[in-house]
């Protein structure tokens, strides 16, 4: 097909596709850069053809999902929307059946999903028009080329579908060589899967997220101490998931069909811990109408998880490292004594130690039951569990909410990464959360995050101008704050900064400061 120049005004609208397709191609001959980003080919395209907006998609053969590459028009969230399965829509069919489609009216188009969630008219009320060819490399549909502009009657659709077909015919080898890194990167992506799964599906317990070589150095000291009685105090920060390790510990080990009973001793008030802990008989205290079982009494057979272990009375103290010692203790009020077979693992946050000095934690104890102790690393040092574990959050917390947040994007892991996490895991779920509530598009973004996560490495707003810059500007800013309140008396001044007259004076004239400007 040859282009037939026809006239609207002066204009020869032949020989401007002539013009488009030469510029691009010397573009793809001279531009390396051009290789790796596409758009600059589209946004060509657009404003050479007056156009609306423009994008290119390819085709994943490992998993059979088409997704936008390059766009020209659209905004990143709209971008990272567009995401397609093969035969699904126009961009589906296109690809699926290697034959391009003209739609005149996307506003009155079934087939057109607007999985982008673009405007389906012009600024100025107009209808647009679509359309879409494959890009083929040999016999093989490597992607699709889009166009969206202003429905013309006047403007045949071959002409349309041949300028975009001659454009995806320039630029093919280029959209193969793409396809292939992205399936190439589908294919090794799986393969890390597959290899995690295998290096740590034998070791990592299965209600516990995180590969960094630290938890893995956890994992194997878990499954170590699971096959045995001992007992384990787990420490570490708060919010790091000390828990999930109990949990962990119980359910590997030979006492996992038994009963797993928790106790959060800091949320037990002193006069109602030893009940808890140990029952208590009918008319052992006001209130207590009936014979109660405690929770070592329950756990019998199995495991008996102690959280923060470090805020149990000295009263009570005694009476579990007689458990410890002889396994067995009396129900309060009670003279019967019962005999139990159960597993203790103990957690805290606090500084044992520090709380021996005090006399607040029995030292017979301490050693009683840091047996087997296993420390979990804090969050800000295993910053390689991040990824994984927001990953963990998402999917959680779609299910949870019915939503179908797909991703987070770079920036915004970003500001993960570099932030310290005070609060641990507790607080990374919680602002993958927020960030999957506030989300519009099924993206968390940066700006979906707590404020709290902005630090200048996260924001790129380093300071500039280096150490010697900055420390001058304070200097300047102390000197004019002591000359505004001595009204330009520089000796005054001088005496508020503690420096000599002369020092103030040198460094007043370095910085060119008017000194007369303060006086009143």
């Amino acid at each position: 097909m040859e282009f037939k120049c026809r006239k609207a005004g002066n204009e020869c609208y032949g020989v401007k596709e002539l013009t488009l397709l030469s510029e691009i191609s010397q573009r793809l001959i001279q531009s390396k850069e051009l290789k790796n980003d596409l758009s600059v080919i589209l946004e060509l395209l657009v404003k050479y053809m007056g156009a609306e907006r423009s994008f290119l998609t390819i085709f994943n053969r490992q998993n059979s999902k088409i997704y936008i590459e390059a766009a020209y028009g659209f905004s990143s969230a709209q971008q990272a929307r567009g995401k397609y399965d093969l035969g699904e829509g126009i961009i589906g069919r296109v690809v699926e059946l290697a034959r391009p489609i003209v739609v005149d009216k996307i506003s009155e188009s079934s087939l057109f999903l607007n999985r982008t969630q673009q405007e389906l008219k012009s600024k100025d009320g107009e209808e647009l028009s679509f359309v879409c060819v494959p890009i083929i490399e040999g016999s093989q549909v490597t992607g699709s080329l889009s166009m969206i502009r202003v429905f013309n009657p006047f403007i045949s659709k071959d002409e349309n579908l041949y300028l975009l077909s001659v454009i995806g015919s320039l630029i093919s080898r280029v959209v193969s060589s793409k396809q292939e890194r992205m399936e190439e990167l589908e294919v090794l992506r799986q393969k890390n899967k597959e290899l995690q799964s295998k290096l740590t599906g034998e070791h990592r317990p299965v209600n516990i997220v995180g590969n960094s070589g630290k938890m893995r150095d956890v994992y194997s000291l878990v499954n170590m101490v699971a096959e045995t009685n001992s007992t384990v105090l787990i420490r570490g920060e708060s919010g790091i998931g000390k828990e999930l390790i109990a949990d962990a510990i119980h359910f590997t080990s030979k006492r996992a069909k038994n009963n797993f009973v928790k106790v959060n001793c800091s949320a037990l008030p002193d006069t109602l811990i030893e009940s808890e802990l140990f029952g208590h008989e009918k008319g052992a205290f006001t209130g207590a109408d009936a014979r109660r079982k405690g929770r070592f009494e329950l756990a019998d057979g199995g495991t008996i998880f102690l959280d923060e272990i470090g805020d149990i009375p000295l009263s009570t103290q005694v009476k579990i490292l007689r458990i410890l010692q002889e396994r067995e203790f009396e129900r309060l009020g009670g003279t019967e004594t019962i005999k139990v077979d159960v597993r203790i693992v103990a957690a805290t946050n606090r500084n044992l130690e520090d709380l021996i000095e005090k006399g607040e934690f029995r030292e017979d104890l301490f050693y009683r039951i840091n047996v087997f102790p296993l420390y979990i690393p804090p969050l800000r040092e295993r910053r390689d569990d991040i990824p994984l574990l927001v990953d963990h959050f998402i999917e959680k917390f779609n299910k949870r909410n019915g939503t179908s947040v797909k991703r987070i994007t770079t920036s915004a892991l970003n500001m993960l990464m570099v932030y310290s996490w005070p609060g641990n895991i507790r607080e990374l779920e919680n602002c993958v959360e927020r960030g999957c509530i506030l989300t519009t598009d099924d993206v968390i973004h940066a700006y979906n995050l707590p404020p709290s996560l902005q630090t200048a490495d996260s924001s790129n707003t380093q300071a500039k101008g280096g150490l010697t810059y900055t420390v001058e500007q304070v200097e300047k800013q102390l000197i004019r704050e002591a000359l505004t309140s001595t009204k330009g008396n520089i000796a005054k001044a001088a005496e508020i900064l503690k420096v000599t007259e002369r020092m103030l004076g040198t460094r007043v004239k370095k910085y060119e400061i008017d000194a007369w400007r303060f006086k009143v």
